[in-house]
């Protein structure tokens, strides 16, 4: 008799460790097709598988933080936020999410939260040039055009094809009155396919006294 609790208790335990299993599941395939809609661009299911494997495994960082991003394209930027936190709370590795968090911050005005996000991302990934340039950005809007120009070229050593990076940079020079290099790096912009906006053309061009 003293070997019936035990076993009962093993037969249960293994009973729910097969559910779990099977939820977990159940989850991913939820997450997977989630993804396949965003990859065609059918964002309200995408958002539906998502919303549907949290709600199966409330643990699920990655469901977490596609579901942000589609808040985040949808201008949901408070809800977008929420989510890139829980997948943080998940998984406090998920450079991803600090970066995108930080846009988010930044996009709010919030400079300070988002330089910590990025941050944190770039501690987590040391190569995530996106991040060291989304930093430089966030620098600028400091007037700290020196580290600025410190994340632009690091993101460009990184990916030197990273255009947007080029013209962050040029930007940089443009407030430090380093003309000619901000033309350096506006023809390496364009060499990369990359439209500089022509209103910061002809500002330049006004600045330097030049045309290109």
């Amino acid at each position: 008799m003293r070997l019936l609790l035990p076993i009962v208790l093993f037969f249960l335990s293994s009973c729910a460790s097969t559910q779990q299993q099977i939820d977990l599941k159940d989850a991913e395939i939820y997450y997977n097709r989630g993804v396949a809609y965003v990859e065609k661009g059918e964002y309200d299911q995408a958002f539906a598988g998502f919303t549907k494997a949290i709600e199966i495994n409330p643990r699920f960082a990655k469901a977490y933080y596609y579901r942000g991003v589609i808040y985040a394209g949808k201008g949901q930027q408070d809800q977008a936020i929420s989510d890139y936190t829980n997948a943080i709370k998940i998984n406090p590795r998920f450079d991803e999410a600090y970066n995108d968090r930080g846009v988010i911050y930044a996009g709010k005005g919030q400079q300070d939260q988002a330089i910590s996000d990025y941050n944190n991302a770039i501690k987590m990934n040391p190569r995530f040039y996106e991040a060291y340039y989304n930093r430089g950005v966030a620098y600028a809007t400091k007037g700290r055009y020196e580290q600025t120009i410190s994340d632009c070229s690091k993101a460009v050593e990184i990916n030197p094809r990273f255009a947007e990076a080029y013209l962050g940079r040029a930007v940089a020079y443009y407030f430090r009155k380093e003309y000619n290099r901000s033309w350096e790096d506006i023809k390496k912009a364009e060499e990369l396919g990359y439209k500089i906006p022509p209103k910061f053309l002809e500002e330049l061009r006004k600045a330097s006294g030049k045309e290109n």
